[in-house]
């Protein structure tokens, strides 16, 4: 089976000279299909630098990316747009709604860019998502953590591959934290999609299926969880 993400040797440099900051420092590592993921570290330690290599919104300075079994280093602009619309979902700390959207409208306007049946498919994820009852709220009239909800469906919605979480649960109240967390890790069932979650928070590594720990750009430690905990014991 492919694997969800395999990277070589794969380093990130911003700036030049004196002024460099090296990122990410030769990361070779292969991830499963299948698996909640948590990438854990220290603010600067790397965490969103991979998050983002990995979705194509930056390119490495060295080394080579392959998601959902294309090599990102071979695409040129136009197919890492595709590749982003298809392959991956993303999930940000701050929900980035369309304020002026109600909830199904938000979710909508990414479900028209990736097949027919945009409106059903946006009502169908946000029944999964829990929002039943909120689709014609907007952002402004919702919790942050019906917001974030949001955010998932949007990310679902094109059922993709791969999901990229950045710190998803860090604007959230610990109840509202684990609901979200609890939603991320039920969408790797099935073993077709993977989740990979960045955090700085050590106790949410204990519901991932794997963790990769990273200090100053590089990983430092691989785990695997045989027997993850249940989201309902995290606390922060």
């Amino acid at each position: 089976m492919t694997a969800a993400v395999l990277t070589r040797h794969l380093s990130k440099t911003y700036g030049e000279g004196e002024t460099a900051v090296q990122a990410l420092k030769d990361v070779s590592i292969e991830i499963p299909r299948g698996e909640f993921v948590v990438l854990l570290g220290a603010s600067g330690s790397g965490k969103t630098t991979f998050l983002n290599l990995v979705g194509a919104l930056e390119s490495p300075t060295s080394g080579s990316v392959e998601a959902d079994g294309q090599n990102l280093e071979g695409l040129d602009d136009d197919e890492k747009t595709t590749y982003r619309l298809n392959s991956v979902g993303f999930i940000f700390q701050l929900y980035n709604l369309v304020p002026t959207l109600t909830a199904l409208e938000n979710v909508q306007l990414i479900a028209e860019l990736t097949g027919s049946d945009a409106k059903e498919r946006s009502q169908n994820v946000l029944d999964e998502v829990g929002l039943t009852d909120r689709r014609d709220y907007f952002p402004g009239q919702l919790s942050g953590g019906q917001q974030q909800r949001v955010s998932i469906a949007r990310g679902l919605v094109k059922n993709p591959p791969l999901l990229l979480a950045d710190e998803p649960t860090g604007a959230l109240d610990v109840e509202t934290g684990v609901q979200i967390l609890s939603l991320l890790r039920d969408t790797v069932k099935g073993g077709e999609r993977s989740v990979l979650t960045v955090t700085h928070n050590t106790d949410i590594a204990r519901i991932a299926h794997r963790v990769l720990e990273l200090r100053d750009g590089e990983i430092v430690n691989v785990r695997t969880n045989h027997d993850p905990a249940a989201p309902a014991t995290v606390t922060w």
